[in-house]
């Protein structure tokens, strides 16, 4: 593609509001139907194949869990039919899945707080799943053999899903199901965020994270990692951002290029990622298109040095930022433990002991953390303001994505569960 001058790319920058802390992650209902809707959070719960619904805040009790899978007979009497498809089935389960099928990665509620829409790495698709009878409206089998991360537009209308496998966004219609767009990318795309105004969709492209050949002699042989953006309404690309470069140009050439979760400030004029195998994250200044500061978190002397030992190639994998801008959250995952940062001073503050955290996200009232303790089987949120611990609450085996999202205010869970 053509060089992009700076001021083009300052114009960019200030199009683009990349927040993934803002609202647009929660597709809120407008006109007279929001006010019976209650905001909540959903715990993906991977291995369990649920969905747990909590509180958004104070003491983020349960208030109830969806099944994800109602279909799973059907789709493994589809997967046993087909031997490609099982080969791939049987992969995902001993490789990321850590002997354990994925049935839930990502979840996003519609606007009308009606119905979720899952993506589900193991069955290769995306489900629009009814609140209130726990039914399948529709199924998307996504390219290729494993769905990942989501995303929805900010009007709701939309949701943007990564298929593994197939190195392809799908962009689909979140009432019909119906595909809209798609758009290629690097190898194994991964998080995907909407601009705030729903112009742009930015992706980040991971490579392969399940090989052996992690020494950092060998990130070569991990492929081609990129930040693709493109056009949300053309699915043209914009810009593609090769960390390699500039890493590289901060004479960081042994560290990994696989920008794992993100997260913005709110004018979005920086962007602060995690990279494989490495325990902190950088500072990305959009205009310049320069790693400006790099932050290293402490090690826990417990865990091992042996890169191979770390759950795809994450050492630390969860990152998120209070919505004033002054305090980033960390999921130290293979450290085991979780930190709030001041983003001024890039001081972390007490290390919260939590087992395995896989994600991090905000609380409805922008006040606390929320990570997803994957080896405990619990959330835990922590006070931005103290960098304390304040509760934790049991949910299903192995959660990883925590989001935002709307339910009717007298929710409690499917009739049919």
């Amino acid at each position: 593609m053509p060089a992009i001058s700076p001021r083009h790319l300052c114009s960019i920058a200030a199009a683009l509001a990349l927040t993934l802390t803002a609202p647009a992650t929660t597709a809120v209902a407008d006109g007279p139907d929001s006010a019976a809707l209650r905001e909540v959070l959903f715990v993906g719960n991977n291995w369990d194949g649920t969905a747990d619904v909590i509180r958004s805040t104070g003491d983020f009790a349960k208030i109830g869990r969806i099944n994800v899978i109602p279909d799973k007979e059907e789709r493994l009497a589809e997967i046993n039919a087909d031997p490609i498809k099982w080969i791939y089935f049987m992969a995902i389960r001993n490789s990321v899945g850590e002997g354990h099928d994925q049935f839930v990665d990502d979840m996003y509620s519609a606007p009308d707080g009606r119905s979720m829409v899952v993506s589900r790495p193991s069955f290769a698709d995306v489900v629009s799943i009814d609140l209130a009878t726990g039914d399948i409206n529709w199924r998307f089998p996504v390219s290729g053999y494993r769905s990942d991360h989501m995303a929805v537009s900010p009007d709701g209308t939309r949701v943007a899903v990564s298929a593994s496998t197939s190195n392809t966004v799908h962009v689909l219609d979140i009432k019909t199901g119906e595909q809209v767009g798609s758009f290629t990318t690097g190898d194994k795309p991964h998080e995907n965020v909407f601009s705030r105004d729903g112009k742009y969709i930015w992706n980040m492209a991971i490579g392969d994270v399940n090989t052996a050949l992690d020494e950092p002699w060998l990130d070569w042989t991990k492929g081609d990692r990129r930040i693709t953006v493109v056009d949300a309404r053309t699915f043209q690309q914009v810009k593609v951002i090769d960390m390699r470069e500039r890493l590289d140009a901060i004479g960081l050439d042994d560290y990994s290029d696989a920008v794992r979760p993100a997260a913005f400030s709110p004018d979005e004029s920086k962007l602060y990622f995690q990279v494989s195998f490495f325990n902190g994250f950088f500072e990305y200044d959009v205009a310049s298109d320069k790693i400006t500061r790099t932050k290293t978190l402490p090690e826990n002397p417990d865990t091992s040095e042996d890169r191979t030992t770390w759950v795809n190639d994450s050492r630390h994998h969860g990152i998120t930022m209070k919505p004033d801008g002054t305090k980033l959250c960390i999921a130290g995952t293979m450290d085991d433990y979780a930190t709030v940062v001041d983003r001024a001073t890039l001081q972390e503050g007490p290390l919260v002991p939590v087992s395995k955290p896989y994600w991090s996200t905000v609380s409805g009232d922008g006040r606390s953390c929320v990570v997803s303790e994957s080896g405990a089987d619990q959330v835990t949120a922590i006070d931005f303001a103290t960098g304390r611990k304040t509760v934790s609450v049991p949910v299903g085996d192995h959660p990883q994505r925590v989001r935002l999202a709307q339910v009717p205010a007298d929710w409690t869970g499917p009739s049919a569960s």
